[in-house]
């Protein structure tokens, strides 16, 4: 395996909590509306040093989409996932976007975001923008 080239981000970072690596901008923000199984997740129009996993349909709170999980390029920590295809017009605006779970990833102040034990664990999405 080669040497893995990482991009480095100026502003306000979002970060992989396992190893620190940049990941976002808070700029990039689409959506802090977003949940997942462990709480709280953003939805990113721009995301840095992940790599994608395998596409796969899923059926998630607004319908079913296809989407890969993202990994962090440095750690291999699943850090999110990513918006391939949304079956239904009103979603269409999450294709090629990325969402960040916010319990595995660090704030732009250095934060880090834990699990709530009051998640919806079957929540995957949200649909407010």
């Amino acid at each position: 395996m080669g040497r893995v080239f990482e991009v480095t981000l100026e502003g306000k970072i979002y970060s992989c909590k396992h190893c620190g690596t940049h990941l976002a901008l808070a700029e990039d923000i689409v959506s802090k509306s977003f949940h997942c199984r462990h709480g709280k997740a953003y939805l990113f129009s721009k995301v840095v040093n992940v790599t994608l996993g395998e596409k796969e349909e899923r059926l998630m709170m607004t319908g079913s989409h296809i989407v890969a999980d993202i990994f962090c390029v440095r750690c291999g920590s699943i850090v999110g996932w990513k918006y391939e295809t949304a079956h239904e017009k009103s979603q269409k605006y999450k294709e090629g976007k990325s969402v960040l779970e916010r319990y595995k990833i660090s704030g732009p102040d250095g934060s880090q975001y834990w699990v709530s034990h009051g998640a919806h664990v079957g929540g995957s999405d949200a649909d407010d923008v």
